[in-house]
């Protein structure tokens, strides 16, 4: 019974002795890592060759208290931070279609409210692409007017005798084509909204439906 009493005693002292020598040296501090070779290393200072490895840190007693990434390249920082930047895009992504959901349950009772909704705003788009189409066919009228009035000066005819065109002539014919493109680039924006618009509302529509199990 004693010989086996000592045998545990001395058992125990081999193992504690390790972790007394460390943290004489690293001052309470260790690290707990495997090794390239598939070896676990008890140390209070990283040697250069593995300060990639990732390693548990350790109090005197050998209880882990922490932990500690091993260095990365260049290489790895940029996929840890596209791979966070995806997971951010997806988690985002997840709050705005519970955002949408919300906001579609507490705004509408029946479908029939999303379309009524939907057919006014685009009776209004169609309204102001009618009054914007109006505005083009007017004033392409008048530019041709202006560009006939034109045609007997320089330089809209090759006549060599023919005298220079009025200065308010050509800045009535430069104001009424700078409106011309104002105003074509408007319609196409309109048209681009409303198509957008019905598309957001089918959207929204399907997916009411999809909430209140069809």
């Amino acid at each position: 019974m004693v010989q086996k009493t000592c045998l545990v005693l001395f058992a125990v002292a081999a193992f504690a002795l390790p972790w007394d020598s460390h943290a004489q040296r690293g001052q309470g501090k260790l690290f707990k890592y495997t090794d390239k070779n598939g070896v676990t290393q008890y140390v209070d200072r990283i040697p250069p060759e593995d300060a990639d490895i990732d390693r548990d840190v350790l109090n005197t007693q050998g209880v882990q208290v922490g932990f500690e990434e091993g260095e990365i390249t260049e290489e790895e920082r940029l996929a840890q931070e596209q791979r966070a930047a995806r997971e951010e895009a997806q988690r985002q992504a997840r709050i705005e279609v519970a955002r949408r959901d919300r906001m579609l349950l507490e705004t509408y009772i029946a479908i029939a409210d999303i379309e009524d909704l939907r057919n006014r705003r685009l009776e209004l788009l169609e309204s102001q692409i009618k009054v914007t189409e109006l505005y083009l066919t007017n004033l392409r009228k008048r530019l041709v007017g202006l560009q006939s009035e034109a045609e007997g000066f320089k330089p809209y005819t090759v006549r060599e005798d023919a005298p220079q065109i009025p200065e308010n002539l050509a800045l009535d014919i430069s104001r009424t084509t700078a409106s011309i493109n104002l105003y074509e680039q408007t319609l196409a924006r309109t048209r681009a909204d409303q198509e957008a618009l019905r598309r957001s509302f089918d959207e929204d529509i399907e997916r009411f439906r999809e909430l209140k199990g069809g």
